[in-house]
């Protein structure tokens, strides 16, 4: 399987160091590098269960937005937004509910991470169809829970379920499916999803159609404009990318997602320089602990020169 990463903040080797943890937690949220160790070993997984003729793509931000998709998976098969979990506990799938278990009874969780899997692969479905690309499937949306301690009880849920010791029995589902993209497409579809202008570059270099080899007129310039990829923006979902919140009746923005209606109605407050409660108090710490080092060597340097 070929892994096209685009993990924001790694290195060359695909590490995430210190420093890029703390400005990952600062900007996605506290459990950002938990997310990615779960969602590297599920890759894994996957790249030794897959064959040839599939690509994942990781960590794909959308152009003109924050929105990053976890996981693109693309096989001759279809299209799969695949996002990871590493929750532990019960917990209960039913519809497009994600319920807590605790003590025998299911109350909604705090973030509803079927409905977050859900609008990630509507959003990445948006995408495709304002590019253009005239596919023969729908993307699926499949939420995966890399931790064995994760039990889900699944009932019709609006997005496919995949506990940690199912994950071999999903791959086999996806190299039993029904071949809808061309193989030897599938490799040249990721690099186009990534830069759609290859796609573009295509079509111009490839060539005219008998009849059509003369400059095309005004009115056809002026046609064929009309049907152009457009740019992607949020405001063009059509849908609020937001969480439920437990408890709530409004619909609150997810803690590691940024306010993606900014400039379409008032923002709400976000804190000191936009950073929530959590994220001032990590960052006061990190404040303390690096100024506890620079005392202690200021300390140091005047002893020894006595």
């Amino acid at each position: 399987m070929r892994i096209i990463d685009k993990t924001p903040l790694q290195d060359q080797n695909g590490e995430i160091g210190i420093l890029a943890r703390i400005q990952g937690s600062l900007k996605y949220g506290l459990k950002w590098y938990a997310q990615m160790e779960a969602q590297k070993a599920v890759i894994a997984q996957l790249n030794r269960l897959l064959e040839k003729g599939f690509v994942l793509i990781r960590n794909f931000t959308l152009p003109n937005s924050e929105i990053v998709i976890p996981s693109i998976l693309i096989g001759s098969g279809g299209i799969w937004v695949v996002s990871v979990t590493n929750v532990k506990g019960y917990f209960e799938a039913k519809g497009d509910q994600w319920n807590e278990v605790i003590g025998g009874r299911a109350r909604p969780a705090r973030v509803n991470i079927l409905n977050r899997t859900s609008q990630l692969a509507r959003a990445f479905q948006k995408y495709l169809d304002l590019q253009k690309f005239d596919l023969p499937v729908q993307v699926e949306p499949v939420l995966i829970a890399s931790d064995p301690g994760a039990q889900i009880d699944s009932l019709r849920p609006a997005v496919r379920v995949v506990r940690s010791d199912a994950i071999k029995q999903f791959a086999a589902s996806l190299l039993q499916t029904r071949p809808v993209i061309p193989v030897g497409t599938v490799y040249e579809l990721a690099d186009q999803i990534i830069d759609p202008s290859l796609r573009k570059i295509k079509e111009k270099t490839a060539a005219p159609a008998d009849g059509e080899d003369q400059p095309p007129s005004r009115a056809r310039a002026i046609f064929d404009a009309s049907d152009q990829p457009g740019e992607f923006s949020p405001d063009a979902f059509g849908f609020a990318f937001e969480d439920e919140e437990a408890g709530t009746s409004q619909p609150v923005a997810p803690p590691d997602q940024r306010e993606l209606e900014a400039g379409t109605a008032p923002a709400r407050p976000r804190g000191l320089f936009g950073m929530n409660t959590m994220q001032v108090s990590l960052l006061a710490v990190m404040i303390i602990v690096e100024c506890c080092i620079l005392l202690g060597f200021v300390y140091l340097l005047f002893f020894q020169f006595q």
